[in-house]
Order: C-alpha cells, then sequence, then structure tokens
C-alpha cells in the first residue's frame, strides 16, 4: 500500500475543486494524513488608459485568504493547512508539492478538451505530466457521494 502522509488539494474554488476537496479530506482521514489547501492567486492588473496599474495585493488577497479558510474537513480527525500564494499557478503548486514533500495531489479539473483545452491550458494536464507524486482528477462527484445526496432524508416528525 503506498504511504500517504501528506495530500496536497489545490482550489480555485470550483464545483470541481469542492469535488476534489471531498476526496482529499476522505483520503486524509483514512489516511491518518496532512491535508495542505492552497489557492494560487495572481495578480490582477487593471487597465487603465494605455498603462496597466498592478492592484493593491491586500485588497484582493483579503477577501480571497477567507475563503480559503473557510474549507474545512466535516471530520474532526483531519488536519487542513492552508496556503494562499501568488504566482503562475502550476508552478507554485509544484513548489508547493515539493516543499511539503506530498504523497499525492488531489485535485479537480474542468475536463476540457479540444479547441476549449487549447485556449485555456490545463492546469491540471501540466500537474499530472510534472508532479514529483501522484496525481488525482476529480470531474464530478463520486458515484456514491451522488447516491448519498439524492437518497431520501429521514425527518424527525415532533412528538404531539
Amino acid at each position: 500500500m503506498l504511504p500517504i502522509h501528506t495530500i496536497l488539494h489545490p482550489t480555485d474554488f470550483s464545483k470541481q475543486s469542492e469535488f476534489a476537496f471531498e476526496l482529499a479530506c476522505s483520503l486524509a482521514r483514512d489516511y491518518g494524513a496532512e491535508l495542505y489547501v492552497v489557492h494560487v492567486v495572481t495578480p490582477p492588473v487593471v487597465v487603465y488608459g494605455e498603462g496597466v496599474l498592478p492592484v493593491e495585493p491586500q485588497s484582493y488577497q483579503a477577501e480571497l485568504r477567507e475563503k480559503l479558510n473557510r474549507l474545512r474537513s466535516g471530520e474532526p480527525e483531519v488536519r487542513v493547512l492552508h496556503r494562499l500564494v501568488e504566482g503562475q499557478p502550476v508552478d507554485e503548486i509544484l513548489r508547493l508539492a515539493k516543499e511539503i514533500g506530498c504523497d499525492l495531489i488531489v485535485m479537480g479539473t474542468h475536463g476540457r478538451t479540444g479547441f476549449g483545452r487549447v485556449l485555456m491550458g490545463s492546469v491540471a494536464e501540466k500537474i499530472v505530466r510534472t508532479a514529483p507524486c501522484p496525481v488525482v482528477t476529480v470531474r464530478q462527484p463520486s458515484p456514491l457521494a451522488e447516491r448519498a445526496s439524492a437518497a431520501p432524508r429521514e425527518h424527525a416528525v415532533p412528538a404531539s
């Protein structure tokens, strides 16, 4: 069995990242692993006339940090560590994976193909090709998670 002590979950806060986060939490629980959640932000710029002005990093990072810190496991035994880093997503994810010595990367993918992938590129594809460890990509919820959410829930009936 593959020893998994440290899991890295890059997030872009998309639905696919949510599905991947759920899987990463389950794996962290089952293996007793630490879970690092990272969001990589590329600094926004504002086009002003014919020039480009960088936006103050503190103004946009505070909101992202708050959103990132809200990602918590429902399992009390899962230790979630958060990182907000600035740079190019592929470079920063790979740098952090090496820095923390992660054993597994669990990330969402939008699953674009053809022209959409050529235009947008694929962070997940580049990570899969160059990561120092195994990578699991998630595009949709697991069938078990879908069945659990679709199952009718029992409601307590108040005593009369």
